[in-house]
């Protein structure tokens, strides 16, 4: 008897980050961290910043995500689309930890920011914390 496998793709407005048959999924959610497997309900929830684990034949496959929606469907399949969506191999700790600075040291200055300015910044803040936080684990993992 074959095991069923969720059909699942990632998909970001500049590509599709990632698409394949996998055995489950651990995806951040603004209520909180879910794991689908096959024959999961069917939901749809907001995506928030953080790390998807992709386990596939036993292996872990990690994502840094940014905000967007993730779909599960009835039929054992999980649709994501994200604003943006990166795995840890493709992520420079370099760069992702001078943005992640620019933009901590923006928060910090701007006192009279407008709330939409400052809701900019914190998303932006809360993107590179999770992309740090994915490349550093993957790079542990992986020496």
């Amino acid at each position: 008897m074959s095991k069923i496998k969720i059909k699942f793709k990632i998909i970001t407005p500049e590509r599709i980050t990632y698409e394949n048959e996998i055995d489950q999924v651990t995806i951040p959610t603004e209520n909180g961290e879910i794991t689908v497997l096959a024959r999961h309900a069917p939901l749809v929830s907001i995506l928030k910043p953080g790390e998807i684990r992709i386990k596939k034949d036993g292996k872990v496959i990690s994502l840094a995500v940014s905000t967007g929606f993730v779909e599960v469907q009835p039929n054992s399949e999980v649709y994501i689309l994200a604003d943006t969506a990166e795995r840890a191999e493709e992520i420079d700790l370099g760069k992702t930890e001078e943005a992640r600075l620019r933009a901590k040291k923006l928060l910090e200055e701007k006192q009279d920011m407008a709330d939409v300015d400052f809701a900019k910044l914190q998303a932006v803040l809360n993107r590179e914390m999770a992309r740090l936080k994915v490349a550093q684990k993957y790079r542990r993992i992986n020496k």
